[in-house]
């Protein structure tokens, strides 16, 4: 609830007691939503629009500021200066600090390798996009100019084709947005975190986005990925394509792309030489997972790893142990490390001081709008310079009637003021024809000068009537923005660099090492421990340790390789494999399950199903006298997932959960007495894992199933009277001679 404003004076010692200052030493309480809205709010829109999130235009603030410096300091051409004069020479227009303007410059440049095409042809260490530890030099050792496709973006900057605004102190100009002749939104990376959102654009290859663009202009309705086959990183490496995932990229403008690292074997030196990397990690971070690895004994064939890159550029080298297999190493490596990685796609743009998330269609059509509007603007600026310039033409053309009058008129003239007023009388012509003849020089007044400059006039008149033509055309500015799309493919179009290739299916489940297979056995306890002992170490001391209170609930004999699946409270399934497991003794207490997979909080293990090839049935008994037989087929996964959700029926709390390998009987025993045995080949089995089941035990009003046990002829005497013919039943009320001592406990 909102704090009443209060005012509380606060004391204070004054320099000067007669001084008084309104509302000074006025301490106001102010509620926590009033100061968000007045001063986080601000801070947070000022994030968003003007530093973190791209425009159209592919550029966020302080790249546009950064590369319009260079521009108008001429490095379009000519050597290349000092980073350091371009970082104080930005500084007029983005006063952010100049470490900050130079770590935008170095992610701009050839050198940092960040860019498909970088703006930045740079001289010097820049450091690497791939390296963690590589690090830039100073501003003052490196050297930089525009790289010549920066031309594409400059082209028609002073021809009133973008808006331009007063910089932050009100002394320059600088553009709103650079009148680009390419989709550089989409060409580029651009990665960046505002408040509340944020913005991951994926590089695509530039001759893909340009026919892509011409396509669209031509058919708004063409099919995307007939033209883009997919992102194409500067690192290279592999795209795992997935058809859906990318048509889900394309329309909505989010999803994941999954990159692959590029590799070769040097059989002469045994080790495998990894070149390209996924965009989402280093190789310093590659390194470290697989050190870890190799420390835990997960990674054995691994004998040295190196970093050898050098200026011809990135390579991992890899030394094997003799014997190894480089392609399955590397499945390994590809399953449990950043060697394949996932880069996720955020396609948040601003348009129009707006952020939206948009996919590739949309992007490309508000960029086509967007220069749609830059060249009406270009070729309205020509018109208007046209035709002042055939209006100047055409008064020099009156003078060519009679040159000697002109003389005459302005050498007569006494007063140089009346030359322009005397020449209009003279001529009939405007004061701006007027004032252009004046200026004419001496030279320049003989008859084959204003020959020539008048026979411009036809000329101009058939551009002018062109022009007004392509500006009632939307057509025709579409035929320009095509041709300038053809233009700059042709000019700057590379190979694509990131191949696409198509996931294998045996692939996706690779085992992180060849696992020794040999008998174990595995004990589960009824507070969630779990151990795995060689028969050996339980010949040799068979007592179990157990913590105070705790008893075992499943034993079995197993191999090492087995999978293990744990079933929970939360209706959810955990699976792992006894490889995974310490082998220990019986005189520890083992590991903790809720701990060692990861739980969520207050989940509690139930029941242990051992299994190796997913044949067999589990059989769930529930507290409101249904029970429910589903195929152990149904909780096998291709891929090695950890987790799997509804794993069984929630609609009742569970009795006892069963690994069926054969049918048999069971003993159910309700809460006011009455026992029934049941046989599970009497329940069908089902594929789905949160299936219901089939009611098997009537009960009476308040009753539940209070207990199953697995039935064997000594637990009663007179088992007919439990058995029924027709299942659901309500089963029998025992005899004090028909209950075993086993049930009872």
């Amino acid at each position: 609830m909102a704090k009443s404003k209060k005012e509380r004076p606060v004391k204070h010692a004054a320099a000067n007691e007669n001084a008084v200052i309104e509302n000074a030493g006025v301490q106001i309480d102010q509620p926590i939503t009033e100061t968000l809205e007045k001063n986080y709010m601000p801070y947070a829109m000022s994030v968003i629009v003007s530093r973190a999130i791209p425009e159209i235009d592919g550029f966020k603030p302080s790249h546009r500021k950064l590369l319009y410096t260079m521009y108008k300091m001429g490095l379009l051409s000519g050597a290349r200066t000092k980073s350091a004069n371009v970082v104080g020479s930005t500084m007029k227009l983005n006063p952010h600090g100049d470490q900050a303007i130079y770590d935008t410059m170095v992610r701009l440049s050839r050198g940092y390798e960040a860019l498909l095409h970088p703006y930045v042809d740079s001289k010097g260490n820049f450091g690497k996009a791939f390296s963690r530890d590589m690090v830039c030099a100073a501003p003052r050792y490196t050297e930089v100019k525009l790289a010549p496709i920066a031309a594409e973006l400059f082209n028609e900057i002073d021809r009133d084709t973008v808006d331009m605004v007063d910089n932050y102190d009100g002394t320059l100009k600088e553009p709103v947005l650079l009148p680009v002749r390419f989709p550089t939104i989409l060409v580029n990376s651009n990665i960046g975190i505002a408040v509340g959102m944020a913005s991951s654009i994926c590089p695509f290859n530039l001759q893909e986005v340009c026919n892509t663009t011409i396509e669209l202009m031509k058919n708004p309705e063409h099919d995307i990925s007939l033209t883009l086959n997919g992102p194409d990183f500067p690192g290279g490496g592999f795209i795992l394509y997935d058809r859906e995932t990318m048509q889900k990229i394309y329309a909505t403008g989010r999803g994941g792309v999954r990159v692959r690292a590029r590799y070769h074997y040097d059989k002469q030196n045994n080790c495998v030489e990894v070149t390209e990397i996924p965009p989402s990690t280093t190789v310093e971070a590659i390194m470290d997972k697989v050190v870890d690895l190799i420390k835990q004994g997960k990674i054995r064939e691994i004998s040295d790893m190196r970093d050898e890159t050098d200026l011809k550029g990135l390579k991992l080298a890899i030394d094997l142990k003799r014997g190894v297999d480089p392609d399955k190493l590397m499945q390994k490596l590809f399953r449990f490390t950043p060697l394949e990685d996932s880069f996720s796609c955020n396609f948040n743009v601003l348009i129009a001081g707006v952020p939206r998330v948009m996919g590739v269609r949309e992007i490309l059509n508000e960029w086509i709008a967007f220069r749609l509007e830059c060249l009406r603007r270009r070729v309205y600026f020509d018109l208007q310079k046209s035709k002042s310039k055939l209006h100047l033409l055409l008064g020099l053309r009156k003078i060519l009637l009679d040159i000697d009058k002109a003389v005459r008129i302005v050498r007569e003239t006494e007063i140089e003021k009346e030359v322009v007023p005397n020449l209009m009388i003279g001529f009939g012509i405007d004061e701006i024809q007027a004032e252009y003849v004046a200026e004419i020089k001496l030279r320049h007044l003989n008859r084959e000068y204003i020959l020539k400059r008048t026979e411009e006039v036809d000329a101009l008149k058939a551009e002018i009537a062109d022009m007004e033509e392509t500006l009632a055309s939307p057509k025709k500015i579409k035929a320009l923005i095509s041709d300038e799309l053809r233009e700059v493919s042709k000019k700057y179009g590379k190979p694509r660099r990131s191949l696409i290739i198509e996931p294998d299916e045996n692939e996706e489940d690779p085992s992180i090492e060849e696992v020794p297979d040999y008998p174990v056995n595995l004990f589960f306890t009824a507070h969630g421990y779990f151990k795995k002992i060689t028969p050996l170490s339980l010949r040799m001391s068979s007592e179990q340790m157990l913590k105070e209170g705790d008893s075992i609930l499943q034993q079995c004999e197993a191999r090492n390789g087995d999978e293990l699946l744990f079933f929970t409270n939360k209706q959810q399934v955990y699976k792992s494999r006894a490889c995974e497991f310490d082998d220990t003794k019986a005189s520890v207490l083992g590991d903790y399950l809720p701990a060692k997979l990861g739980f969520d909080e207050g989940e509690v293990p139930l029941a242990m199903a051992v299994t190796r090839d997913y044949k067999g049935y589990m059989l769930f008994f529930f507290q409101n006298g249904k029970a429910a037989k589903v195929d152990l087929s149904a909780y096998q996964t291709k891929t090695r997932r950890k987790k799997l959700l509804s794993a069984f029926s929630d609609k009742s709390e569970t009795a006892a959960i069963f690994q069926l390998g054969e049918e048999r009987e069971f003993l159910m025993k309700a809460s006011m007495g009455r026992m029934l045995i049941v046989d599970s080949g009497a329940i069908s089995s089902k594929t789905t894992k949160n299936t219901q089941g089939v009611a098997v035990m009537t009960l009476r009003k308040n009753a539940f199933v209070e207990r199953v046990v697995p039935f064997s002829p000594e637990m009663v005497a007179n088992e007919h009277r439990f058995r029924t013919k027709n299942l659901p039943a309500a089963g029998a009320l025992p005899r004090a001679e028909d209950v075993g001592e086993q049930l009872t406990l």
